[in-house]
């Protein structure tokens, strides 16, 4: 019985954390922005600089340890790293959950996601079998004593875990959770079908007794069929709020707007355009890799001439510094503006390109994979 329960916690505990690792390493860029709001709540924004370096490293050790906890390998030192590790994370998702200050913790990236108080639930159980194992630790089997084998499996899972960290964060996430992912219908998406269910909410009153001070909150539902609302003792103190009972269906894409520097919304012509429109986003002007502006801008150049295809510039930064990085670049797209948070979910790279058609997204690239023009002639516009 004590064998069954030791392996089904080295197993499990170490799935989860290879597939939590691989999850995150596929969009570590994104990792990286979950690790900048922890940074900013903590008081830390001087590691944002480094938040994507930060967030590989901790995708490859999820994964390096997980995989050495099931091949049983230095069981002492790595049922060790597991505790610090997991009582880390456990103090790190409480505190999102008792003072959400984070609305989601990341552990599954955006394949699975977890209210704060899911992950901390997750995290409890996962401490209890970290512990057990930490516990038992001696009486973990390695599946080779060999330490040569040994070796060359940790330098095995890190390499592997490294290059794909790597590639994902220079060629976009081998899988797209996001809702901007190719093939997906944008305008569809930024409404809310026929028959959903929207949020539910009661209209909460604050009530205080004249005569005797007595406070209470009531909903507007029982304020009505209480018939408190007759006794003249009973008045409403403050505004009234809106309290969220359950929640209905929520749309993929709820924040994109889209304008020109003047604030006029641009959204609905640019993301319906029928026609092939491709779509540049340096969501930050400060970090965005120059170069990969520049070549973009010369493909861009030559599809508008030949094809007449339309190519617009999506940044969050002020018109101001926008203006004058376009002067710069010589840019020849029209710029638009939005918020940040929709145009790192648009491609998890910058400079990225979405190649759209009818809002329809045909295709995604960073600007390190972008096809060249010849290729996008003969794959899209001469078509």
């Amino acid at each position: 019985m004590n064998k069954l329960a030791l392996n089904f916690s080295r197993i499990f505990v170490g799935v989860l954390f290879i597939l939590s690792g691989l999850i995150k390493a596929n969009d570590s860029l994104g990792f990286g922005y979950k690790l900048e709001e922890y940074f900013d709540v903590f008081h830390l924004s001087f590691f944002n600089p480094y938040a994507t370096a930060i967030a590989m490293f901790l995708c490859v050790l999820e994964i390096v340890f997980g995989a050495l906890l099931l091949f049983g390998f230095w069981s002492k030192k790595v049922t060790s790293g597991l505790l610090l590790i997991i009582i880390f994370f456990t103090f790190l998702t409480f505190v999102s959950a008792a003072f959400k200050v984070v609305t989601s913790c990341g552990c599954f990236g955006d394949a699975i996601p977890l209210t704060p108080w899911q992950s901390f639930s997750k995290d409890l159980v996962l401490l209890v079998l970290i512990v057990y194992l930490f516990i038992h630790r001696n009486k973990i089997l390695p599946v080779t004593s060999n330490a040569g084998k040994q070796k060359i499996g940790l330098i095995a899972v890190v390499a592997v875990s490294t290059i794909f960290s790597i590639y994902t964060y220079s060629y976009l996430p081998v899988v797209d959770f996001l809702p901007y992912k190719v093939g997906a219908n944008l305008p569809e998406l930024m409404k809310i079908p026929a028959g959903a269910v929207p949020d539910e909410y009661l209209i909460m009153y604050q009530l205080k007794n004249k005569a005797t001070g007595e406070k209470k909150e009531m909903s507007d539902k029982d304020y009505l069929k209480t018939g408190i609302w007759e006794d003249n003792n009973w008045e409403i103190v403050g505004e009234p709020v809106q309290k969220l009972i359950k929640k209905g269906y929520e749309v993929k894409i709820k924040d994109l707007v889209i304008s020109d520097a003047s604030g006029t919304d641009y959204t609905k012509e640019l993301i319906e355009n029928p026609y092939y429109n491709l779509v540049i986003v340096a969501y930050n002007l400060k970090d965005t890799n120059e170069e990969g502006v520049a070549k973009l801008n010369a493909l861009t150049l030559n599809a508008t001439e030949q094809f007449n295809i339309r190519t617009v510039f999506l940044t969050s930064n002020s018109a101001q510094d926008a203006d004058a990085f376009s002067k710069r670049m010589k840019l020849f797209a029209e710029v638009f503006y939005a918020d940040a948070v929709p145009l790192k979910s648009m491609v998890r790279a910058n400079p990225g390109v979405l190649l759209l058609k009818n809002g329809v997204v045909i295709n995604k690239w960073s600007f390190r994979n972008m096809p060249s023009f010849e290729k996008l002639s003969e794959t899209y516009f001469a078509k």
